[in-house]
């Protein structure tokens, strides 16, 4: 039976848990106060239910342009038969955070103002030659396996994590989400790029990852893991070589490894085909200055022209010619279909020829260690 006295306490252990998260409050008398209460809210809903449905809007969206690009992406979503709704799009860019100092590192001059005199020493060091043929050496058997079933050697893939993140050491500390949406919203001279790259970012979602997207770091141009796979190049060229289901390319050497050298076949690697030779130029030499790095001359021309190379390669094989200004004076070598491909990682000559010399480096290295 309920009786007064329990009600009275019932009344008295509210009004204990109320002031003792509110010490201040005035205590609501019952029930005439409570109901009082009960329709001030009621009215309060009522009201704004009839008022204009702008002061009820959702927030503007946090970046400029964003509105046009969470319809971009969801139209892009539909396409690609994995359809995402704004409410989604939306709530992974209210977790990006616009990050001022990343304009500043992207709006420095890199490699287009060093000479390769200047260049090639930040590579080619007698430790990252060794780290190099250490790392060799110790992957030897996953190495050789994945540059088996692709067809690249093994050295270059080493020489590409070398290069990008001297062996896995340095990935990036910024978070791969902030990074991509401010260089798609903040910044205009390569907002069409870095737009494309967020986009691509979205419509992978999660699931392919070994994070969420929020979580995930990278460069501050939005680069991940050990190889520096922009969001396009991972959708695709990055593999599940441990066949997890994930593809990590932060702690996944056999995806890590796979990945660099499918990137490579996806650009047209010729297997056991040459790279790059130095090439000899003769007082009567023709000025060539081609308008890229595609092999569009041969070899035999090239020789013709007043730059002959030795190497025994078959004077057919495509090539092109590049200059680099190195410490002797003016190199030129006769690049061919290969060194083209590495050019498709980073477009800078010099930064194909960084790598190509330290695979050559960290290969010799470890092939002298074998033999001991």
């Amino acid at each position: 039976m309920r009786t007064g006295g329990s009600r009275s306490r019932r009344r008295d252990a509210r009004f204990v848990a109320h002031r003792r998260f509110h010490p201040r409050a005035r205590v609501l008398e019952f029930p005439s106060e409570m109901r009082t209460l009960r329709s001030f809210v009621l009215a309060a809903a009522a009201l704004a239910a009839l008022l204009p449905l702008p002061l009820f809007a959702k927030p503007a969206p946090a970046h400029p342009g964003q509105a046009a690009f969470v319809r971009e992406v969801v139209a892009a979503s539909r396409t690609a038969g994995r359809p995402l709704t704004p409410r989604e799009v939306d709530s992974e860019l209210a977790r990006a955070v616009f990050q001022p100092g990343i304009i500043e590192l992207i709006s420095r001059p890199a490699e287009k103002t060093r000479a390769w005199r200047d260049y090639r020493p930040i590579f080619m060091t007698d430790k990252r030659i060794g780290d190099g043929v250490a790392f060799y050496r110790e992957h030897r058997a996953l190495l050789d396996e994945i540059s088996a079933k692709y067809g690249v050697p093994a050295e270059l893939i080493v020489a590409i994590i070398g290069v990008e993140t001297n062996y896995g050491r340095i990935t990036g500390k910024y978070r791969v989400i902030d990074a991509l949406a401010t260089l798609a919203f903040y910044y205009p001279p390569r907002a069409e790029f870095f737009r494309g790259e967020l986009k691509q970012l979205l419509l992978l979602g999660a699931a392919p990852f070994p994070k969420r997207l929020h979580e995930l770091q990278g460069s501050y141009a939005g680069a991940m893991g050990w190889g520096q796979f922009m969001p396009t190049s991972f959708a695709k060229y990055a593999k599940d070589h441990d066949g997890d289901g994930r593809i990590d390319l932060w702690g996944s050497k056999p995806d890590i490894f796979a990945s660099i050298a499918n990137y490579f076949v996806g650009y047209g690697w010729q297997t056991s085909a040459p790279v790059a030779h130095r090439a000899t130029r003769t007082r009567d030499a023709r000025t060539i200055v081609p308008g890229g790095y595609e092999p569009v001359y041969s070899v035999g021309q090239l020789a013709q022209w007043g730059y002959p190379i030795k190497g025994g390669v078959k004077p057919e094989t495509p090539a092109t010619l590049i200059a680099l200004e190195g410490a002797g004076g003016t190199e030129y070598w006769v690049v061919q279909q290969n060194f083209y491909v590495i050019t498709r990682y980073n477009r800078s000559p010099m930064y194909s020829m960084a790598v190509h010399q330290l695979a050559q480096a960290i290969g010799q290295g470890a092939a002298l260690a074998a033999s001991r």
